[in-house]
């Protein structure tokens, strides 16, 4: 395989499926089928889940909730996936571990580098949940956490196959990019992921790679380097 550690950013809106709440149990067992396969081959496997199936502080804060506890609300939506995704995982003898930022025993154990890459290299699967840090998205999470395993890359599984010129599903004529820099995604002012994350994936050298997770059999693929998605990297 061409990685032998990754961070994968599972997008929390794509768990619900085709509903407009909550978790489908379809895309959980499609993902973790795929998760499955991938571990399957040897390749270490840590990931972050966003949370906005079920609440996300960004938006309660517009419709009156204080930021500070809406994001602390968006904390526990991304562990209440965590925690079902680890269900699927386990479900279809998967080994896997939920550890958390915020102490929560028994639900899931707190999180250090030392202990995630202790699982992963014992064979677990480590879902991450967040950073306990209000302002901070699991973006920056997703970076951070991949930044501390010392994945070799991180893997961003969305609804959109990759990175376009504009919002593919606003503009017929976007185009999409194979390959593309940090700087030019700067300088085009393209929507990867937010900037705080962005910021820290290239000034610690983690290439992302932006693909569609939804689509059944793609993270094989992209761990075994074939053109999926759109890879970001610092290199021109």
């Amino acid at each position: 395989m061409k990685y032998k550690r990754i961070l994968l950013k599972l997008s929390g809106e794509s768990l619900q499926g085709s509903q407009k709440y909550g978790l489908s149990p379809e895309v959980l067992q499609s993902y973790a089928e795929q998760i499955k396969a991938a571990a399957g081959t040897g390749v270490q496997i840590g990931i972050v889940i966003g949370g906005g199936n079920i609440f996300r502080g960004l938006t309660g804060a517009k419709k009156g909730f204080d930021r500070v506890k809406g994001d602390q609300m968006g904390m526990l939506a991304t562990i209440i996936n965590s925690l079902a995704l680890q269900s699927a995982l386990e479900d279809n003898g998967v080994k896997a571990k939920v550890l958390t930022s915020i102490r929560m025993e028994p639900i899931g154990e707190y999180y250090s580098k030392a202990r995630a890459i202790e699982y992963l290299e014992a064979g677990y699967v480590v879902i991450i949940g967040g950073t306990s840090n209000p302002y901070f998205t699991t973006d920056s999470a997703s970076a951070l956490r991949g930044i501390e395993i010392e994945a070799d890359v991180m893997l961003k599984g969305t609804r959109v196959d990759g990175v376009y010129t504009a919002d593919p599903e606003k503009d017929p004529t976007a185009v999409k990019f194979d390959r593309i820099t940090f700087e030019e995604v700067l300088d085009r002012r393209l929507k990867v992921m937010d900037l705080t994350a962005f910021t820290l994936c290239r000034e610690n050298g983690l290439g992302i790679i932006v693909f569609d997770m939804d689509t059944p059999g793609n993270l094989g693929k992209v761990l075994a380097g074939e053109q999926i998605g759109t890879l970001v990297t610092g290199l021109s």
